[in-house]
C-alpha cells in the first residue's frame, strides 16, 4: 500500500498526549488488522469469476502477442514472453503456447533449445487456466504483408464471429458448422472439416461436445456450458494430417514404471500439471536434459500421449482464429480483446 502524495508541504499542528499519533508501526497493523477481517469475510470466488478471469488473462495475452511478435523474433522468445506474462498476470498456461506456420495448423511450440524464427502466416493460440477453469483463444499474424494471408486471415476471423452471433443453448451445431463453412467459402478458401471447436469443462480442454467447422448434419442443441470456436481457413485442400511429433504431451495413465528417473518427473507432472498438456522445454527447465531421456520412457510405458503436429494436407497455408464462450443465462466471450 502506498500513500498518496499530494505535494507541498503540510503544516504540522502540535497534538495533545491523548490525541498523539499512533506510531507507523501501530498504524501498519491497525490497517493489516483490518486487511485480515476484510480477507475473512470475502467469498472465495467462483468457477464463472474464475472463467471470466481466465478469459481476460488471454485477452491480454492476445494484445501483448501483437506488439511482442515481429518478423524473424525467435519462436522460443515469443512462447517464452507469453507464458511469462500468462503467470505475471495471475493465470497458468492451459497447453503450451502454440506458434504454428503456414501449412502447419497447429501444435507447434518451440523445443528448449529451438532456433526457427517468425515468419510467414503464424497461428499464435493461447491457453490460460485459472484451478483448471480454461480460456482458449487463437489469432494469426501475417509476417509477409501478402493479400492473400490477410483475406485467409478474414475468412477465419469473419467466420468466428459470424458463429458467436447465432450462440445460444438452443442452436444445433450443425448450424454452427454450417455458418463458419459459408463465410470461409464465400472468400474463395476451404475450412479444415477435421478440425473443430470443442467444450471444456475443468482440466479438461475437450470435454466431449465437438463444434464442426462445416455442416454436417449433426442437430444436436450445444446447449449451456464452456465452448471453443475456432475456424480455420485455407487455400489448399480442407483437411490436415499427422505429422511431425510436437513435444506436447498429456498425461492419460499414471501406473507405475521401473526407471527412478522417470518415476521422478511422472510424480512432477502428475502434481504440476494433471490433465493438463505440457511440453518438453517446461521439463527441461526444470530437470534439465534428464527430461528428454523420461519423457521417452514415460510414453513408450504409456503413461503420456504425444500430438502430432497437424499439417494441411496439400501443404498449403492456414488462417485460424478462436475465441472462447460462456453459455449460460447469457452469452459471453470471455477472450475478447
Amino acid at each position: 500500500m502506498t500513500e498518496k502524495n499530494y505535494g507541498g508541504s503540510a503544516p504540522f499542528r502540535k497534538q495533545s498526549k491523548e490525541n498523539k499519533p499512533a506510531s507507523k508501526e501501530a498504524a501498519l497493523l491497525k490497517v493489516n488488522k483490518k486487511e485480515r477481517e476484510k480477507i475473512k469475510t470475502q467469498e472465495p470466488e467462483t468457477e464463472k469469476e474464475k472463467i471470466l478471469k481466465a478469459g481476460k488473462i488471454a485477452a491480454e495475452i492476445r494484445k501483448y502477442a501483437k506488439e511482442i511478435i515481429k518478423k524473424e523474433v525467435p519462436l522460443l522468445e515469443i512462447a517464452e514472453k507469453l507464458e511469462t506474462k500468462i503467470t505475471e498476470l495471475g493465470g497458468k498456461p492451459a497447453f503450451p503456447l502454440n506458434l504454428s506456420i503456414n501449412e502447419i495448423a497447429a501444435h507447434y511450440t518451440p523445443l528448449h533449445d529451438d532456433t526457427a524464427r517468425a515468419h510467414g502466416l503464424l497461428k499464435v493460440d493461447i491457453g490460460v487456466h485459472i484451478d483448471g477453469l480454461i480460456a482458449d483463444s487463437a489469432l494469426t499474424i501475417d509476417l509477409e504483408n501478402t493479400e492473400e494471408n490477410k483475406k485467409l486471415i478474414k475468412a477465419a476471423e469473419e467466420a468466428l464471429e459470424n458463429a458467436i452471433k447465432i450462440l445460444n443453448p438452443e442452436v444445433s451445431l450443425n448450424i454452427i458448422g454450417k455458418t463458419i463453412q459459408e463465410t470461409i467459402e464465400s472468400y474463395g478458401f476451404s475450412p479444415i472439416v477435421n478440425l473443430s471447436g470443442h467444450s471444456m469443462e475443468k482440466y479438461d480442454l475437450h470435454a466431449g461436445i465437438t463444434i464442426p467447422n462445416i455442416d454436417n448434419n449433426q442437430e444436436r442443441k450445444i446447449g449451456t456450458g464452456l465452448f471453443a470456436i475456432e475456424p480455420f481457413s485455407t487455400t489448399g485442400g480442407g483437411k490436415v494430417s499427422d505429422g511431425k511429433p510436437s513435444n506436447i504431451y498429456q498425461l492419460v495413465e499414471e501406473k507405475n514404471i521401473r526407471s527412478p528417473l522417470a518415476r521422478e518427473i511422472l510424480n512432477y507432472i502428475i502434481t504440476e500439471y494433471r490433465t493438463v498438456p505440457f511440453c518438453e522445454r517446461w521439463l527441461y527447465k526444470k530437470f534439465g536434459a534428464r527430461a528428454i531421456i523420461a519423457l521417452k520412457q514415460l510414453e513408450e510405458n504409456g503413461n503420456l500421449h504425444q500430438f502430432p503436429q497437424l499439417v494441411e494436407s496439400t501443404k498449403n497455408k492456414v488462417a485460424q482464429a478462436e475465441h472462447t464462450i460462456l453459455i449460460d443465462k447469457e452469452t459471453k466471450v470471455t477472450t475478447r480483446d
